[in-house]
């Protein structure tokens, strides 16, 4: 079929991935898919062996997975009601069939016969990984279940698909059609002159205001939000920009607390199907906490550790704003915690984070994190020239990625800048997966400050973490050299595939690695030493309350996936404020809870649900394995060549504690974290 999302090409012709054209190629695409599960299924069992089914298995969705990575992408990067009408008419077809595959009797049948013949028995290294993982998944999927209990396991899928599909547009939506409009000056004050030029350029984009007679306008994007909630001295625009964000989710077309209640129902009954008592049980037993209670003590034993900190932060935020303002102690409100805490940074360091602005603009940011990668890794990565490359938006990149000999490892494309047709956040994504053999393609998203004023995007220092954050999970995928596609990259146990993106990030802290690329945009300027001084100082400012939150949400995720029914009985929001009350500081009024704009668990059949505490879990991972840079030396080549060797070309080839202990050479330290942190 001449359909341009079936070409395998790795060039991808973006201008001609319409949305007509979705439904006709994921229908061809199914049928071909079908077709060859369809020959597996009908293999004379006698003759099973490892190439015929585990190989053919994994052959046999690899069109359908392409072309529908390249829907999926789109859809993040370029909604539009026409493609989001395509994709969700295939999205049920997509998510029945992948379903369909671990219940259906005749594949699993010769997979068992081939698993227990004497040459699949005897295989080694990432072969009998790849046999064994895929015989847990089938068993997982629900492979020995009775019909009826498979029959409905399929339905239970193909909803949640549909679900979390629907929560993530009402999340997009409701962010999208939220504006205000400021004409008065005065309203501004404090903001950082970036963030009010960059509101004036996006009302004059809407057609609103002039030149002569500007107007502001303030958007739930990051990089209007933010700066608002940082910095603006009107505590009536913070709070007009808070209730917003927090009303996402919650109000009108875009409500998604009976969507939240289903979908934990159906997860719930997904649980119990393939016999687990939550959720949690059921996805945590083949990732390296192995249990919901494990992960859980592993949260409340951090929540143990840092709570007396906590309590002193949340106490010296209250006494300082009763001290700027000659007032009596008294709680704050959940739209001044991040405005006085910014004073009282300020104040206390003498550091506020938008002087670095100027240090951190984009093209210089990449600069340096390509030459990092370069001397810790031995890769070479080299931008085409633009036009060279087809792309799906003006401000897309393209860039190719190669080793010391020479060799095309991969290339990926950066997408840094919000759209409304565009989800929040960052992430990183593949489109082809290629091996030891052939190039991998990946992506880049964020939403970072865009450029305005004759100036390139100047980044916050938060925003080159970011930057550095998806390139680690991008070495992942393009640094690949496992020979089965499931294994390669960052297919890997949750908590454990956020160990390379973390660990990317302490680059941004020291000393000799922003030399590379923090320079002054106007100037070419370093650093100065006495605010790379204060930068340093204040890193750990409010460190408990930082890891408190993550651990509030990590809280959040394993009380709606641990007792779901419980939950979804009632009042979800009144429920988990209770819960939290020992994680979040306390404000009047009380800070509504996040479950119905909280994409990371919701906008996907399983996405980090009961996974959100993998980013604290890695946290310890990558604080740990970062110690092995800084004792051998933040550029040293050994060590980088050991990580590359010995984690990020590994993908799941093996189990990943044994990796971990490969590259460190003993199991995990959790006293790294804390001390990084300023907890020890």
């Amino acid at each position: 079929m001449d359909n341009p999302f079936l070409d395998r090409s790795f060039q991808i012709p973006w201008s001609q991935l319409t949305a007509e054209r979705v439904e006709p190629a994921i229908e061809a695409a199914l049928a071909d898919a079908e077709a060859a599960l369809a020959r597996l299924a009908a293999l004379p069992i006698a003759a099973a062996d490892y190439r015929n089914t585990f190989l053919a298995l994994e052959q046999a969705t690899e069109l359908l997975n392409e072309a529908w990575a390249k829907v999926t992408h789109l859809t993040s990067v370029a909604d539009a009601a026409p493609l989001r009408a395509a994709h969700n008419a295939v999205l049920p077809k997509v998510s029945a069939f992948f379903a369909k595959i671990p219940l259906n009797a005749g594949i699993w049948l010769r997979l068992k016969a081939a698993a227990a013949h004497p040459s699949v028995a005897s295989l080694q290294g990432e072969h009998r990984r790849f046999v064994d993982e895929t015989m847990a998944d089938f068993r997982q999927q629900g492979a020995d279940l009775p019909g009826e209990q498979k029959t409905r396991l399929e339905a239970v899928q193909s909803e949640l698909a549909q679900l979390t599909q629907k929560y993530s547009e009402n999340v997009l939506d409701a962010t999208n059609a939220w504006e205000l409009l400021v004409a008065d000056p005065a309203r501004l004050s404090g903001l950082p002159p970036h963030a009010r030029e960059s509101a004036r350029q996006n009302a004059l984009k809407k057609g609103q205001g002039t030149e002569a007679a500007p107007v502001w306008r303030f958007t739930l994007h990051g990089p209007s939000l933010e700066p608002v909630m940082l910095y603006a001295e009107d505590a009536e625009l913070r709070r007009q920009v808070w209730s917003a964000s927090a009303a996402v989710g919650c109000e009108g077309a875009q409500d998604n607390r009976e969507l939240v209640k289903r979908i934990l129902a159906l997860r719930q009954e997904k649980a119990a199907l393939l016999g687990q008592s939550h959720f949690a049980d059921l996805v945590l037993q083949r990732r390296m906490a192995k249990s919901g209670a494990t992960a859980l003590a592993f949260i409340e034993d951090l929540h143990n550790r840092v709570t007396a900190a906590f309590t002193r932060e949340c106490a010296e935020l209250v006494a300082f704003k009763a001290e700027q303002t000659k007032s009596t102690p008294a709680p704050l409100a959940p739209w001044e915690t991040a405005y006085w805490a910014e004073r009282l940074r300020r104040t206390r360091y003498d550091f506020d984070e938008e002087q670095l602005r100027p240090y951190f603009p984009l093209p210089g940011v990449l600069e340096g994190l390509f030459e990092i990668t370069g001397r810790v890794f031995g890769l070479r990565v080299t931008e085409r020239p633009a036009g060279a490359v087809e792309v799906w938006h003006v401000g897309v990149k393209f860039y190719d990625v190669h080793d010391r000999a020479g060799r095309h490892l991969g290339s990926f494309y950066t997408d840094w800048h919000p759209r409304e047709s565009k989800r929040g956040g960052a992430w990183m994504n593949y489109l082809i997966t290629g091996g030891p053999r052939a190039p991998h393609l990946g992506l880049m998203c964020g939403n970072l400050t865009p450029a305005h004023g004759g100036q390139p995007a100047l980044l916050t220092h938060r925003e080159v973490e970011t930057v550095f954050h998806e390139f680690g999970h991008l070495l992942h995928h393009l640094l690949g050299e496992v020979e089965i596609k499931s294994l390669n990259g960052v297919n890997v146990a949750w908590d454990f595939v956020e160990l390379p993106s973390q660990i990317m990030e302490n680059w941004c802290w020291e000393r000799a690695a922003l030399d590379l690329f923090a320079r002054h945009h106007a100037t070419g300027a370093a650093i100065p030493e006495a605010l790379f001084q204060r930068m340093i100082a204040a890193r750990n400012f409010r460190s408990a309350s930082a890891t408190m939150r993550q651990l509030a949400l990590a809280r959040l995720d394993f009380a709606l996936h641990m007792h779901a029914a419980e939950y979804a009985a009632g009042d979800v929001s009144a429920r988990l404020q209770t819960l939290l009350r020992a994680y979040l500081m306390p404000t009047v009024p009380p800070a509504p809870t996040i479950e119905n704009r909280f994409t990371h668990i919701f906008a996907d059949p399983t996405g980090y649900a009961a996974g959100y505490y993998s980013y604290k879990w890695a946290e310890v991972l990558d604080a740990d394995a970062f110690t092995r840079f800084q004792r051998e030396g933040i550029f040293n080549e050994h060590a980088g060549r050991d990580f590359v060797a010995k984690i990020l070309s590994r993908g799941n080839a093996a189990d990943p504690m044994q990796l971990f202990t490969d590259f460190m050479g003993r199991p995990p330290d959790l006293s790294a974290l804390l001390l990084r942190a300023g907890l020890a």
